[in-house]
């Protein structure tokens, strides 16, 4: 267990203490009962616990009382009224004491001068912990720590043993000398069955849930120095699936759950989207849960990819004011990239491939020469890699964040900024400014009102560069642009080369050159909540109303520019290409969106029987309106748009909506069995009214079995815990392909425009035929799991399996027939289907040695997604149907051709019985790939092509994670291992044919290659390499045009995605300057990866077939924390 989360459980008891006192209503009828009798009685109606010293308190004293319905503050006061005892109530903990000291000896009242114990209790890491129960060991004599975790014992025997204890903390014995003053610090356990784990619509105790939910707090997540939320969750979760494919200053990781597709966020209570998520401050997450199962399905409409629940941080009642600073600055550089060759060695190897191809080269020896000497005007090689990547790239955030609270008021404001730049150059740079407001107040005992307030500013910044991704560019020249060409001609910075494609001239593209790429966020999110407990006992009602406004402003501006060639006989720099076709663009997006929320929640108790209700209804509504404007400027230097120089006004209006009726019941027979059923009723306005709503039920159970009487009796003493779980329900998606009120007939206006007359008519298009027939996407889950823990909770696991079928996937009724005159087809239906189905564990240690804290921990999944069944299908014979069909199959299975080695010979080439190329073998050389003939019809086709692979553009099917920390007095260290497997990568383009666009050549095409000795001489001796003899930008090559083993990597990894080790400063050294805390630390981010694709310079976790993606950076940081 993370401390955070024992936080979060501090809040909720405090901010529902004063809560249980004023809603729980005792009837009491006793005559001249004895005070231990009352006391008795008080504790077994009621969660309240007394406290005393039974030295002190005499509980034979005889006391009278009749209450009806009355609140234990009530209670107390006529009790105790006209006696010696007082009490004081914290939470439902009732400490009894005299009001004064009283001597039975002298019959004399005096005020209390006895020696006591005092101290404070903290956390490892000496957060204050309220609410810690101290208790003098075989006595009922006890206290519980103040806000600030202060407490104080009087009249403590030397040599008495002080118990303290916490929900999820490793209770602590500490025996008494003649110390007045005993200072605690609790090591929290690795589980805790208190533990609040945030659910939909609520929160639950770790020990009752049914479903398959996990979680990270705030310190899984805070120590990743990642620029979003996404990338610091890779490995830290079983089932949750990662893949990090770009790496860009600001870019985010792909996540999903079980692989099922893009998961619903939650965030404070709301549904947001993944862009939302990304751009929260890591610092201002308190905890995340993911629900993985049926639980998700009170979220309904959008929840069958699972869901991820984001609690922001909150402060504390009764806990003093803190300033905290997390600050760190860093620098990145890519973790790994391909590599190409010189100058000589781009010719030498153009040399070849031209005496491959046809036995002819125009390229002599002495060129050869010039080339490799390197010193010549005109044979000097350049590095296009060292003049476009700039290393040890800028990277740096800091966070100021102040919480703290009243009795009444508790309050959290917190303030981020993140900067990173790109090795692409100091102009590629993202930045973003987060800021978080929460607060919350008891207006009455019943009363209780919140509001939350978070925003962001977000801005990317770049020259301006043509094509849609400028990102592309840079990445793209080095491959493209050969070491022969240079960025400037003669080397004059001031004369832009003229290289023949100049979209690739780093030279050229800079914001003074080429123009500048702007584009701003700005995000604000205002949620505003009022609670109030009804007068009827258990009785709650909450309402949330939601607003969020986003604004987008992007301005691009590509100027016009000359490029020039140097004539070296005349000394002169003469303009050879104009780019006189500049591009100008604003775009504007804003995004207003209502959410409100109204919600009863019902809880109860009845001896051993509990009981919890929720119903609620949610409306959300969004619009977004979009304005794309494009213009022809006659300048540079004017930014303004003038209308005479538009030639394109794009205006977009979009609406959504959805409601839903949300409705749970829990129930649990003495902590022992546990119930749930769930149920949401949606509506969405993607669907025609006949089919607009769906409804989406779940139930689960769990047994925990080590509580039965049997389990104990065959346990003993034994810690061993154990639940049993599973759930089934039914989940809704309405993301099903089809566009805003595609079910209503109607015309697309401005679909397009002619001139008639000399005048511009714009026209309307038929929407087509109205698409009635498509409803929600359900799918329905199932999951058996199990948790267990051992030890006092310090080694703990879980281990589940799931499946999920989809039903009502859209397909096509071909056997039903239009005529062609309509000029249309019929749309699609809900007629397939498909399912995911896999496993997970995970399994975590957490111990110490004397002052050696540590914890280990570990988890892995498997989730893999199979097609099951689409509408009649038909095939044409039987290769079709194996070939082409997907019933029944996993789904991404990579075809292609299997390789059964090389040629090493001609002599091989000329006796080879099967035709490998398609002309007889005509075009192979020693080094070229030999196919497998499957079906042994003595040519090489169509007809060999197998499964070789598993999906190349999805999440790995095998994720895995592994964490470790340590923490010795002042020194902490955190090492955190994410990995994954079955999945492909596939080299093609550049990375498969070389010299392909005529561009550079990859290293290792060039270093471990089929050649001849003598590159001019056909007949000498071929050495033998790991790729085919190269031929130049020949991709229709029978090596090249086929999807194969050589070409495919089955991958696998295991990176160390965060390290770091930090050192507190002792106390005594910073108070003195009214500091709490001063940590400082070195961390590193995606330091190595040990793979199988290390050989081809690309990273792991790469999509892009062409090994052109931006890859993920490597960081070293240094940072501080402090708390004031």
């Amino acid at each position: 267990m993370k401390i955070t989360c024992l936080l979060v459980v501090i809040a909720f008891v405090q901010v529902s203490a004063s809560t249980y006192a004023q809603s729980t209503k005792l009837t009491l009828d006793m005559k001249n009962a004895r005070l231990a009798e009352l006391f008795e009685q008080i504790e077994k109606t009621s969660e309240f616990r007394f406290f005393y010293d039974s030295d002190e308190i005499d509980l034979s004293k005889r006391v009278s009382i009749t209450q009806t319905n009355s609140n234990i503050v009530d209670i107390l006061s006529e009790v105790f009224a006209g006696t010696e005892y007082t009490y004081e109530l914290m939470d439902r903990h009732i400490i009894v004491k005299h009001s004064e000291v009283y001597n039975p000896a002298t019959g004399i009242a005096t005020a209390a001068q006895q020696s006591g114990v005092t101290g404070t209790v903290t956390s490892r890491s000496g957060e204050p912990l309220p609410g810690v129960t101290v208790v003098v060991k075989g006595t009922t004599k006890g206290t519980v720590t103040q806000g600030d975790g202060s407490y104080s014992l009087s009249n403590v025997k030397p040599g008495a043993i002080l118990v303290f204890s916490f929900i999820g903390m490793e209770s602590q014995e500490i025996e008494l000398g003649n110390q007045t003053t005993v200072d605690v610090a609790l090591l929290e356990s690795n589980i805790g069955l208190e533990e609040v784990i945030a659910i939909g619509y609520g929160t639950q105790k770790k020990e009752s849930l049914t479903g398959a939910i996990a979680g990270v707090s705030a310190s899984d997540i805070e120590q990743v120095p990642a620029a979003t939320v996404g990338s610091a969750l890779a490995g830290k979760i079983a089932g949750v699936s990662f893949r990090m494919p770009d790496g860009r200053p600001g870019a985010h990781a792909t996540i999903q759950i079980r692989n099922m597709g893009d998961p619903l966020y939650v965030i404070d209570g709301i549904q947001k989207d993944a862009g939302h998520f990304n751009n929260l401050s890591p610092n201002d997450i308190e905890s995340i849960s993911v629900l993985k199962d049926a639980s998700a399905a009170i979220y309904g409409v959008r929840a069958a990819n699972g869901v991820v629940v984001v609690t922001t941080k909150r402060g504390k009642k009764g806990t003093k004011n803190t300033i905290n600073v997390n600050a760190y600055t860093g620098w990145q550089n890519w973790s790994r990239f391909p590599e190409t060759v010189g100058a000589y060695e781009w010719m030498l190897g153009k040399a070849y491939s031209e005496m491959n191809l046809d036995g002819h080269t125009n390229i002599t020896p002495e060129e050869l020469d010039k080339w490799k000497a390197g010193t010549e005007s005109g044979y000097e090689s350049f590095d296009w890699y060292d003049f476009i990547i700039q290393p040890n790239a800028p990277q740096s955030s800091i966070n100021v964040s102040t919480s703290g609270g009243s009795d009444k008021i508790n309050y959290y404001l917190s303030l981020t900024r993140l900067d990173q730049s790109s090795v692409l150059g100091r102009e590629f740079t993202f930045g973003r400014t987060n800021f978080q407001s929460n607060l919350d107040a008891q207006i009455t005992d019943r009363f209780k009102v919140g509001v939350s307030i978070n925003g962001n500013i977000e801005t990317r910044d770049n020259p301006g560069v043509p094509g849609g991704d400028d990102y592309w560019a840079p990445r793209f020249a080095l491959f493209r642009n050969r070491p022969t060409e240079r960025p400037f001609a003669n080397d004059n910075p001031e004369y832009i080369n003229n290289i023949g494609h100049m979209s690739e001239n780093w030279g050229l593209l800079t914001k003074e050159n080429s123009g500048y790429w702007t584009e701003d966020w700005r995000a604000l999110q205002m949620n505003f909540v009022a609670e109030y407990d009804i007068p009827i006992d258990g009785l709650s009602f909450k309402g949330t109303y939601s607003y969020f406004i986003k604004d987008r402003i992007m301005n691009g501006h590509e100027y016009t520019y000359e490029a020039y060639s140097y004539f070296p006989e005349t000394d002169e720099y003469k303009v050879t290409f104009s780019m006189m076709n500049p591009w100008r663009e604003r775009g504007t997006h804003k995004q207003f969106e209502n959410v409100l929320l109204g919600q009863l929640d019902y809880v109860k108790s009845f001896g051993d029987h509990n009981i919890a209700a929720t119903v609620a209804n949610e409306r959300i509504e969004r619009r977004d309106l979009d304005v794309w404007v494009h213009a022809v400027p006659k300048t540079n230097a004017l930014p303004l748009i003038q209308f005479p120089d538009m030639d394109t006004y794009d205006d977009r209006d979009y609406e959504s909506a959805r409601i839903g009726y949300i409705g749970r019941f829990n129930y649990n027979y003495a902590n022992k069995y546990y119930f749930e059923f769930a149920s949401r009723y949606d509506a969405s306005w993607k669907f025609v009214s006949s089919k607009r709503w769906g409804f989406f039920p779940s139930v689960s159970g769990g047994w925990r079995i080590t509580e039965e009487k049997f389990a104990k009796e065959l346990l003993g003493e034994s810690s061993f815990n154990l639940k049993l779980r599973g759930s089934y329900g039914e989940l809704g998606d309405d993301n099903v392909g089809i566009g805003d009120f595609d079910y209503l007939t109607g015309y697309n206006y401005a679909s397009q425009a002619v001139i008639m007359d000399g005048e511009i008519i714009t026209g309307a298009r038929d929407r087509g035929v109205p698409i009635t027939s498509i409803s929600w996407y359900t799918s329905k889950i199932a999951d058996i799991g199990a948790d267990w823990s051992l030890y006092n909770g310090k080694l703990s696991g879980t281990v589940d399996y799931f499946h999920r079928k989809r039903e009502g996937l859209r397909g096509r009724k071909y056997d039903i027939l239009v005529p062609n005159e309509l000029g249309y087809t019929l749309p699609d239906e809900n007629v397939n289907s498909d399912a995911t189905m896999g496993a997970e564990m995970s399994i975590a240690y957490d111990g110490n040695v004397g002052d050696f804290h540590y914890s280990v921990g570990g988890n892995i999944s498997y989730a893999r997604n199979k097609f099951l069944e689409s509408y009649k299908p038909r095939f044409g014979n039987s290769w079709d149907h194996y070939r082409n069909s997907q019933e029944d199959r996993w789904s991404g299975t990579f075809w292609g051709y299997e390789v059964i080695g090389q040629f090493e010979s001609f002599e091989q080439i000329n006796s080879w019985p099967v035709n490998n190329d398609g002309v007889g073998n005509r075009d192979m050389l020693p080094g070229d790939l030999i196919y497998k003939d499957i079906n042994e019809d003595g040519v090489i086709n169509g007809l060999d092509e197998r499964p070789i692979g598993f999906p190349r553009d999805r999440n790995p099917i095998v994720n895995f994670g592994i964490n470790l920390a340590a923490q010795y007095k002042g020194f902490d260290m955190r090492a955190d291992f994410s990995g994954g497997s079955v999945y492909s990568y596939n080299q093609n383009w550049e990375m498969r044919w070389p010299y392909q666009n005529t561009g550079n050549l990859l290293a290792q095409f060039y270093d471990d290659r089929w050649h001849r000795e003598d590159p001019f001489d056909l007949n000498s001796a071929w050495i033998p390499g790991r790729y085919p003899a190269l031929r130049f930008n020949t991709g229709w090559h029978n090596n090249y045009n086929k999807q194969s083993t050589f070409w495919l990597t089955n991958t696998r990894y295991i990176r160390l995605r965060t390290f770091e080790i930090g050192y507190s400063i002792p106390e005594s050294l910073i108070s003195k300057v009214g500091m709490q805390r001063c940590r400082v630390y070195v961390s590193t981010y995606n330091l190595f990866s040990l793979d199988n694709v290390k050989s081809l310079g690309v990273e792991p976790e790469i999509m892009d077939e062409n090994g052109l993606q931006y890859p993920q950076n490597s960081m070293i940081n240094v940072g501080v924390n402090l708390t004031f």
